[in-house]
């Protein structure tokens, strides 16, 4: 009986860790050396308002609806802190889109350019700024 058990629960151990490690490395294929991302910058400032619930929630799923299948996957990053504890944070928040042609995704945001500027009222009163890059290397540093 013991045996049995102990086998048993080797075998849960082993596929415990194999689960752990299949997570990883799909996590890590996903950001891929010339794919394309789409950084959306929110600078911050005096007067500046930002509804990150209504980006969360609302813009950034509509926006990524637009884009289709070129899409990847997206994020939102919330500034939290500048470079050091005094400094106020430089942006408000930053999307991105990680996408596989800037071709198509031009296209996309060209024909629902109004439904996506039209909704800036919504959540915020920056005006972004959008820089569009080329990944050239991804690294995951071996865990410790």
């Amino acid at each position: 009986m013991t045996t049995k058990m102990n086998f048993f629960l080797l075998i849960f151990a082993i596929t415990g860790f194999t689960n752990c490690k299949t997570s990883q490395m799909n996590h890590s294929s996903t950001t891929e050396i010339g794919m394309f991302k789409v950084a959306i910058l929110y600078p911050n400032g005096e007067d500046k308002t930002f509804d990150m619930d209504y980006y969360e929630k609302k813009h950034m799923p509509m926006v990524a609806g637009f884009l289709g299948k070129n899409l990847k996957f997206y994020e939102i990053d919330k500034g939290i802190a500048g470079r050091t504890p005094n400094d106020k944070v430089p942006f408000a928040a930053i999307g991105y889109f990680y996408i596989n042609d800037v071709a198509e995704y031009n296209k996309a945001i060209a024909q629902n350019r109004d439904a996506v500027i039209s909704d800036f009222k919504n959540y915020t009163n920056i005006q972004p700024v959008v820089q569009i890059s080329e990944i050239k290397q991804v690294v995951y540093p071996a865990a410790k």
